[in-house]
């Protein structure tokens, strides 16, 4: 029996590695309020919103859902998508010369099992300047990203080093995600 993978999330990005890695998949998002997870713990709510989204999926008997969600944490702290530039502003020169976690929450499932586990990536900034912060926060790239950056754009020049999956932090730890899919009989 071939098993169909599922992807519950309209992330391009997300749709982009697995396209890059070969993965086949159909999209059926999950239509929830994510603002239900309350949780302040970053680790907790990515697994929490993972499994959240991978469980109001529909899913047939030869199919595989995968879902995900990724948060920025600085000091403990989420940082979500930016509403504003102020917002933007605030999160990148939060960053700015210090270092933060990205987490992502990964959900696989089944009809007999689900999986769910947490990548985490350790993120340094260099220290920006007041010219650099405008500069970023006044193109497009920060409003719909997690910590309001994407490394693999233009806030690849925001990044000092990276310590642990790179693409965890673009919002999907590929890698680990195509081993944990091949138990679940999703090859390549």
């Amino acid at each position: 029996m071939t098993i169909e993978l599922i992807l519950a999330s309209s992330s391009p990005r997300r749709q982009e590695m697995l396209r890059q890695v070969g993965l086949n998949y159909t999209i059926r998002k999950a239509n929830i309020d994510e603002s239900i997870v309350t949780i302040n713990d970053p680790k907790e709510k990515v697994k929490q919103l993972a499994a959240l989204k991978g469980r109001h999926v529909t899913m047939a008997n030869d199919e595989v859902i995968l879902s995900a969600d990724t948060v920025v944490a600085y000091k403990n702290h989420i940082f979500e998508k930016p509403k504003t530039k102020d917002d933007a502003y605030d999160m990148i020169a939060s960053l700015s010369g210090d270092i933060h976690d990205v987490f992502t929450g990964v959900m696989i499932r089944s009809a007999e099992r689900e999986h769910v586990f947490v990548e985490q990536t350790e993120v340094e900034f260099w220290q920006l300047s007041e010219q650099d912060i405008q500069w970023y926060i006044h193109t497009d790239e920060p409003y719909d990203k997690a910590g309001a950056y994407g490394i693999q754009n233009l806030g690849s020049i925001l990044v000092k080093r990276i310590i642990g999956d790179y693409f965890n932090v673009v919002g999907l730890p590929i890698s680990r995600v195509v081993r944990e899919l091949q138990t679940f009989g999703v090859s390549l």
